[in-house]
């Protein structure tokens, strides 16, 4: 190949910005590279310390006699006593089949099967057949897992694992053989040494707070393991200094796990005060930080926000975990872990108000920037489709794209996407979007109500328009006034809002502003197709109306967890069009029975 030929192929790549965007493709490349390298030799170590966890000398008894801390839901229970097993979201009919001969669907159905998190629905369920179900599969399960590597052996799943088998061991070892026992304390043992070698390999957040969370139960249980507990809760002190923030948030921004480490704390400090231990300050200050942020993140219902890959929880299990831990600190008004929060007589509203989370700290997050879930008294209104549980990926991507928020989408593009590694970007044209770099927020509050004014900057590059979104709720909580702007502020801007538009004779970019139904909630349209009417189940009715856009009514589904299939609801969908570098959009949600 001679000189010239190598010097027009090599030529296109010179330009500055096309170096930058070989470099972006380069670090992302690499970047999954080495995810997929610190994958393999994580699973190389698990398997080389679960096999050294059998030379482990075995816990014989439990110091003092554990305290159920966790529930379960008992017709679950009784349906899995029958046959019908409800796991990861995922219903299966298997009348003859054990729990461990299951078909393996995916990575989520194994961690929650091997959790043994259902093990709280046969213990709600009080049933004896139910019992005994719970007891032939724990002892199935260590004769078929409990010795060799492969599902479920993963810190924190085995953290889940061991809280259960010991918040439950009443119901567990009654009745049981002196040989079932041994093996049952035999495995106890090998697992809390398995988490003494290998919390550490969890990423921070919830899982690694799940995996201490076993060892500390180890610790403060068995017998003859009393010297993992003060490492244990050493650990587990750190980990709430450098995860907990002052806002009482967590760096993934989910508030289902935001609720799951609260509980988990809640639980150590409660089984540390039963066996009159002092539980580490670090951690009684994590849990003083987060429960007025958790209470923030409710809805009506009781229900937490759907946000960043988190269900919108059990509330009765919320409201157990708060009254145990004691915090009457009311909700947080600002900042609540990236949330904004207005609330006006019975109506609330939780807006998110920051940046995605980083790649390293979640692998569920959703492109929802300036998305919004409001209820008015005890019903969701307006909510987000969630997240997909047990389905294709490609239904996992749609629920995590911006069009799937309440929300504001430019050109069908979603703010990022996201892949298997769970990666954030997307290429538009020779740039690599991650999301907005820049997110503002303003509240203010007076004698008419409270309002919040945010922007943020996620298709500057792509389309460089910035989104303005402004919400307000009147003092009786009666009315929600909405506006959402698009502008191209700056010369460099305009440019790509000028190479992007279409339009021979006027520059134009669409956009969409979509407002999920929750599927107890009427829609339908009136007067003429100017206004949309929901009908809650109450009896109550608000009113949407939109200024600046096209309104329709369309389809859309509504994700949940323990559900065989989404459920079908109704969106409302406001278009409209970016002209000579703006767009705008007035909207009103009126309450008027």
């Amino acid at each position: 190949m001679t000189a010239p030929i190598v010097a027009r192929m090599i030529a296109p790549y010179s330009a500055p910005c096309q170096q930058i965007w070989i470099m972006q493709k380069l670090t992302w490349t690499l970047y999954a590279f080495s995810t997929r390298l610190h994958r393999a030799s994580r699973r190389i170590a698990d398997q080389f310390a679960l096999q050294t966890a059998r030379l482990a000398k075995p816990a014989t008894a439990f110091v003092s006699q554990p305290e159920p801390r966790s529930y379960g839901n008992a017709a679950r229970g009784l349906q899995m006593a029958a046959g019908n097993f409800l796991i990861a979201g995922d219903v299966v009919v298997a009348l003859e089949k054990s729990l461990w001969n299951l078909p393996q669907k995916d990575a989520e159905f194994v961690e929650d099967l091997h959790g043994f998190a259902w093990l709280d629905d046969l213990a709600a369920s009080d049933d004896p057949a139910a019992r005994a179900k719970g007891q032939d599969w724990l002892f199935e399960w260590i004769g078929k897992h409990g010795t060799r590597s492969g599902p479920g052996w993963r810190a924190d799943v085995t953290g889940r694992r061991v809280v259960r088998w010991i918040n439950h061991a009443i119901m567990l070892l009654n009745q049981q053989s002196p040989e079932r026992s041994k093996a049952y304390f035999k495995s106890l043992g090998q697992q809390a040494y398995y988490l003494s070698k290998r919390w550490k390999t969890m990423r921070s957040g919830l899982p690694r707070f799940e995996a201490l969370t076993g060892l500390v139960y180890c610790g403060l249980a068995l017998e003859g393991k009393a010297h993992l507990l003060r490492p244990a809760l050493h650990a587990l002190s750190l980990e709430c200094k450098r995860e907990i923030g002052k806002d009482g948030g967590i760096a993934s921004r989910n508030p289902e796990a935001l609720m799951e480490v609260f509980t988990l704390l809640s639980w150590v400090s409660q089984a540390a005060g039963v066996a009159e231990i002092t539980a580490e300050p670090e951690i009684l200050k994590a849990i003083e930080r987060m429960a007025p942020t958790l209470r923030a993140l409710r809805l009506g219902d009781g229900g937490l926000v759907r946000f960043h890959g988190g269900g919108s929880g059990q509330a009765d299990r919320l409201d157990q975990a708060l009254a145990d831990a004691g915090i009457r600190t009311p909700a947080t008004i600002d900042g609540a872990m990236g949330y904004t929060r207005l609330v006006c007589g019975t109506t609330r509203l939780v807006m998110d108000t920051a940046i995605l989370p980083p790649v390293k700290s979640s692998e569920n997050a959703h492109a929802c920037t300036l998305a919004f879930e409001m209820s008015s008294g005890q019903f969701p209104v307006l909510v987000n489709r969630g997240r997909s549980y047990g389905f294709s990926d490609k239904v996992r991507e749609e629920t995590r794209a911006t069009s799937a928020h309440n929300t504001l989408c430019v050109d069908g593009e979603s703010l990022a996407t996201f892949d298997a590694e769970g990666l954030i970007g997307k290429t538009f044209g020779r740039h690599i979007v991650t999301g907005p770099k820049l997110v503002t927020v303003l509240t203010d509050q007076n004698r008419t109500g409270r309002a919040v004014r945010a922007t943020h900057d996620g298709y500057c590059k792509s389309h460089g328009l910035t989104h303005f979104r402004q919400l307000s709720i009147v003092k009786n909580g009666s009315e929600i006034h909405g506006l959402d702007e698009l502008k191209a502020e700056t010369s460099h801007d305009r440019a790509r809002f000028l190479q992007v538009a279409k339009g021979e004779t006027r520059k134009a970019i669409p956009f969409c502003i979509h407002f999920h139904i929750h599927p107890n909630v009427t829609a339908k349209l009136d007067l003429n197709g100017t206004a949309i009417s929901l009908n809650l189940p109450n009896e109550q009715v608000w009113v949407f109306r939109a200024t600046g856009g096209d309104l329709k009514l369309r389809r859309s589904t509504y994700m949940e967890r323990g559900r065989l299939r989404p459920r079908s609801t109704k969106q409302i969908v406001v278009t409209s069009r970016a002209l000579n570098y703006e767009g705008r959009v007035t909207w009103t949600l009126t309450r008027s029975a």
